[in-house]
C-alpha cells in the first residue's frame, strides 16, 4: 500500500501533463514559423533584409521589453518557491509577474502601432507579414497566459489554491517567457 502511495505521489498531475503536451505542440508551431521566416530571409532577392523601404525594428526598446518578460518568469519562480511557506509574499510575487506580463504585452502593442504608422504592415512585405504573424502569435499566447495566471492568482487569493492548476499555468507562462528571446533573436536581429 505504501509503494502505491509513493508511486501516486510521483506522478505528474493530468493538468500539468496536458499543458506539457500542449506546449510541445506550440514549440513545433513556433519552430515552423521561425523556419519559414529563416528561409524567406535567406532567399530574398538581392540578399537585403528587411526589404528596402521598410522601417527598422526597435531592437533596443524591445530588448528592454524582453528583460521585463524574463523578469516576470523569475518573479513567478520566486512566488512558486514561497507558496508553501510565505503565502502572502508568494502572492505578491505572482501579482508582480502578472504585472510584468501585462507591461510586456502593452509595450509590444505600442511598438506595433509605431511600426504600422511607419508603414510596416502584413501586406507591405514578407518582412511585415512574418513580423506580425510571429510576434502576433506570441502576443496571443502571452495574453492567454496572463488570463490563466490571473485566474489562478484570484483563486489563490480566495483560498482555493490547487497546486496542480498553479503548476500547469506556470508551465504555460514559462513557455511564453522562454520562447520570446528566441523570437527576439531571430526576428529582430
Amino acid at each position: 500500500m505504501a509503494a502505491a502511495a509513493q508511486a501516486s505521489a510521483k506522478r505528474v498531475p493530468n493538468s500539468v501533463l496536458g499543458m506539457i503536451i500542449f506546449v510541445a505542440t506550440e514549440i513545433m508551431f513556433f519552430a515552423g514559423l521561425m523556419s519559414a521566416h529563416t528561409i524567406a530571409k535567406a532567399t530574398v532577392l538581392g540578399g537585403v533584409w528587411p526589404p528596402a523601404g521598410q522601417p527598422r525594428l526597435p531592437v533596443e526598446r524591445t530588448a528592454i521589453n524582453t528583460a521585463i518578460l524574463l523578469l516576470s518568469g523569475i518573479l513567478l519562480l520566486i512566488g512558486n518557491r514561497r507558496m508553501s511557506t510565505q503565502r502572502e509574499s508568494a502572492l505578491r510575487y505572482v501579482a508582480a509577474a502578472i504585472a510584468c506580463g501585462i507591461a510586456f504585452v502593452g509595450l509590444q502593442g505600442v511598438e506595433w502601432f509605431g511600426l504600422l504608422r511607419e508603414g510596416l504592415t502584413m501586406t507591405s512585405s514578407s518582412h511585415g507579414a512574418f513580423f506580425y504573424l510571429i510576434v502576433g502569435a506570441h502576443a496571443l499566447h502571452a495574453v492567454a497566459a496572463i488570463i490563466a495566471l490571473t485566474w489562478v492568482y484570484l483563486l489563490m487569493r480566495a483560498g482555493k489554491f490547487v497546486p496542480s492548476r498553479f503548476a500547469a499555468t506556470q508551465v504555460f507562462w514559462y513557455f511564453v517567457v522562454v520562447v520570446w528571446p528566441v523570437i527576439y533573436l531571430r526576428v529582430y536581429l
